[in-house]
């Protein structure tokens, strides 16, 4: 059968590297809703038209709303199989309505964590660092440039580290990805249908674990 994959894992956790090599070495498409947002913005449908002005107004995008642009999005050609959802859903009501969407299309819901701990995440958030010339990113733990502070590709590049980056932010936003995240996982751990991969280990052992998954 084939499986909508719910992606889940906080800021960090590497869940946006194992999409792009599901999606190159597996062909399972990801769908992102940041994506899928961005795509509504230029398009002239009836339902992109009411996005663009509750964006216009500010306020914020209702589940319903959502659902029907993940409905939409999921319609298309390229879904017609597995595919990856990535950003969605992210609380339990749109779980409940995803559900409706995966009986509708005839698949079902393999949820997948990838799991890092809190102390590593802290390290890879705090740690980043880019070059403004070429766009690498380094981390002064795990991925330091030859030269402290410098692009190893533009020597005389240095090297940007964001404001958005320092401990208290990245404490803050990884609270705030458990207070929202948990009901979700707990919403698929009730079923059995929430695994778990270490996220914690080498690029491509994650992917090796991941792959057998799906």
């Amino acid at each position: 059968m084939d499986k909508i994959i719910v992606l889940i894992g906080a800021p960090g956790a590497g869940k946006g590297t194992q999409a792009r090599l599901l999606q190159e070495r597996c062909g399972i498409p990801q769908i992102s809703t940041g994506d899928m947002f961005r795509e509504m913005k230029s398009l002239d449908t009836p339902l992109a038209r009411e996005v663009q002005e509750i964006m216009a107004s500010g306020n914020l995008i209702s589940d319903e709303i959502t659902y029907k642009i993940v409905r939409e999005r999921t319609s298309k050609s390229d879904t017609a199989g597995t595919f990856l959802l990535d950003g969605y859903p992210r609380t339990a009501v749109q779980a409940e309505q995803l559900e409706e969407l995966a009986g509708e299309q005839g698949k079902e819901i393999v949820a997948i964590e990838v799991d890092v701990p809190t102390q590593e995440l802290l390290k890879r958030l705090t740690g980043r660092r880019s070059c403004p010339e070429c766009g690498e990113i380094y981390n002064i733990y795990s991925k330091p440039p030859k030269v402290e502070g410098f692009c190893d590709s533009h020597p005389q590049t240095e090297l940007v580290h964001r404001a958005d980056d320092n401990e208290a932010s990245v404490k803050t936003r990884l609270d705030n990805y458990q207070i929202n995240t948990q009901p979700l996982l707990e919403y698929y751990d009730s079923s059995g249908r929430l695994k778990k991969v270490n996220g914690n280990g080498e690029v491509e052992d994650i992917f090796t674990e991941m792959a057998a998954m799906v």
